[in-house]
């Protein structure tokens, strides 16, 4: 999209508000890539493991919130033409951001804590394999039909103008999302549990014989990054109200670029990067190329590592062989 000047040489203010309406757009889109981010590079960051089945963690947390409506009488009020109160909303995304938690602790226990001592490739391998049974067991369990999410929020604007609409959904969305954001940074640089987190993060076995239960912190690592990407599907959800059971692949896929954009193992490397993201697939639309808006993620992921591999915040470090 090319933005059209005036005859002053400056760009006219309907191009500079199409402009600002890509980047609310790119905002809300990219708040959603960095929630699953997250979730990437924590796991990371205490075990050194690209856990691909978080995609499909994701795509369990837009269930969930699908079912949890329901559980809370909210598809009922939707019904009878009424709006779901602020607290039974609430319910429907603690219920599933609970939910996914548990899930990443079951992950974690039965599928990647046998394997801590094998070769990484054997983890990797059981990661991919996590999530192709998750796809195809969601696809056994919940159809491979598209179903409809229920409208938690309403479709109105906040801003309506000739040239500029923000929809009351995106800004929960950045709201919601950057809250999390907030609150995850907060309770891993100012908790107890969170200095453990980052003792595991820098060496786990000195952090064990200094009497922190890696175990659990590495399961309370799981269900953190869980929650958050449970959190991102139900917005995700809201924002675009069909689900099926492989929408956490493509969606996982992004994140995973955007985590390794930002430097896989750095929280506000994942934000930065989920932000970056967005504004690159928005721009990428904007541009009159939706058909390249997938493969822009992959070109992003080939440049990140051809000219800065750790990534735009991360660090090079070296390993042992």
């Amino acid at each position: 999209m090319k933005a059209r000047r005036s005859r002053s040489g400056f760009v006219s203010f309907p191009a500079f508000m199409q402009i600002f309406q890509q980047l609310v757009n790119g905002l809300a889109l990219g708040s959603i890539y960095a929630l699953i981010a997250l979730g990437y590079t924590m796991v990371y960051g205490v075990l050194r493991l690209i856990n691909f089945a978080h995609g499909d963690v994701y795509m369990l947390g837009a269930y969930a919130g699908l079912f949890a409506s329901g559980w809370f009488g909210v598809n009922h009020v939707l019904e009878s033409g009424g709006a779901p109160s602020f607290y039974s909303v609430v319910l429907v995304f603690l219920a599933a951001m609970i939910i996914c938690a548990l899930v990443g602790v079951l992950i974690e226990r039965f599928a990647y804590r046998p394997l801590r001592s094998s070769p990484r490739l054997a983890a990797l391998i059981t990661a991919i394999g996590i999530s192709m049974l998750l796809e195809f067991g969601g696809q056994a369990i919940f159809s491979p039909d598209p179903r409809q999410f229920p409208t938690l929020v309403p479709r109105m604007s906040v801003i309506d103008t000739a040239t500029f609409d923000v929809s009351l959904v995106q800004v929960i969305i950045i709201g919601v999302a950057f809250f999390l954001m907030i609150s995850l940074q907060l309770i891993v640089s100012k908790t107890k549990i969170g200095r453990a987190m980052r003792a595991v993060a820098q060496d786990r076995t000195a952090a064990s014989l200094m009497g922190i239960n890696t175990d659990a912190i590495i399961s309370f690592t799981f269900a953190l990054g869980s929650a958050l990407a449970a959190a991102g599907g139900v917005l995700s959800s809201i924002y675009t109200p069909k689900i099926d059971p492989l929408i956490g692949l493509m969606v996982g896929l992004k994140a995973f670029v955007a985590a390794v954009l930002g430097g896989i193992g750095s929280i506000p490397g994942a934000v930065l990067g989920g932000l970056l993201m967005g504004f690159a697939e928005t721009a990428t639309v904007a541009g009159g190329k939706s058909e390249y808006r997938d493969a822009i993620a992959f070109a992003i992921l080939i440049g990140v590592l051809l000219l800065r591999p750790a990534g735009l915040l991360g660090k090079n470090t070296a390993e042992k062989v």
